[in-house]
């Protein structure tokens, strides 16, 4: 005659996992999208060289180059 079947064990489901542990990703997904938007709006580099402003050609005064009724003050000599 056959031996009787022998229990090893009683399926049980298993424990649930904890909160941190299903939501861990999410958790260091949102940090490190919070990190990088803070160093991307936070520390700039050095700003990009602005070009040199225009210099003048002349170093002429404009009243006395485009006011031809302009007159030279007059000089006044020790007596």
């Amino acid at each position: 005659m056959k031996a009787a079947p022998t229990v090893i064990g009683v399926l049980t489901e298993p424990t649930p996992p904890s909160w941190w542990k299903a939501n861990r990703h999410k958790v260091f997904g949102i940090a490190g999208l919070l990190i990088g938007y803070w160093i991307g709006t936070h520390l700039h580099g050095t700003p990009d060289p602005q070009p040199p402003h225009p210099r003048p050609t002349h170093s002429t005064p404009a009243a006395t180059a485009h006011n031809p009724h302009h007159t030279a003050p007059a000089l006044s000599h020790p007596a």
